[in-house]
């Protein structure tokens, strides 16, 4: 990814300052393979709140909002990257997308603001998402969701 943690924080925060290098790779947060006999052995979870208390005790100046910016913390250390052609990132925000490769990839990651389901998906991309929706579905059905 190209993401860099000064993409998510704010560093004019002193405990973000003090905490976290700007230049840190962020990772893709909605793709996850967990080994959970690991986790339990580390203090990720105790670390994650922590984190949010914090950021609730600074009226929210720490990050902006969303679920990514907490793990990048807790996770910090823990992560290791898997062969991008099993993950492929971007759907969301590229619309020069190589078909191909997302054929052949075993996960598709509609990551930015371009979701399949939205007017502002890209058409191209929006077959490998609407292929697995079930349309008869109530909630599908009555939310307008895009086919």
């Amino acid at each position: 990814m190209s993401k860099r943690f000064r993409n998510y924080f704010n560093f004019s925060h002193p405990l973000i300052a003090k905490n976290l290098n700007p230049e840190n790779c962020a990772w893709a947060y909605g793709m996850n393979i967990f080994d959970l006999r690991a986790w339990r052995k580390t203090n990720i979870t105790n670390t994650y709140h922590a984190w949010l208390k914090e950021n609730l005790k600074s009226n929210l100046t720490m990050w902006k909002l969303g679920t990514l910016p907490p793990a990048l913390i807790a996770f910090k250390g823990h992560v290791h990257p898997i062969d991008a052609s099993w993950h492929m990132l971007g759907l969301g925000y590229q619309s020069k997308t190589n078909i191909d490769n997302v054929k052949k990839a075993a996960v598709i990651h509609y990551n930015g603001q371009s979701k399949p389901w939205l007017e502002i998906g890209f058409e191209h991309l929006r077959p490998f998402w609407t292929k697995f929706v079930n349309s008869s579905n109530d909630f599908i059905s009555t939310c307008h969701i895009l086919e």
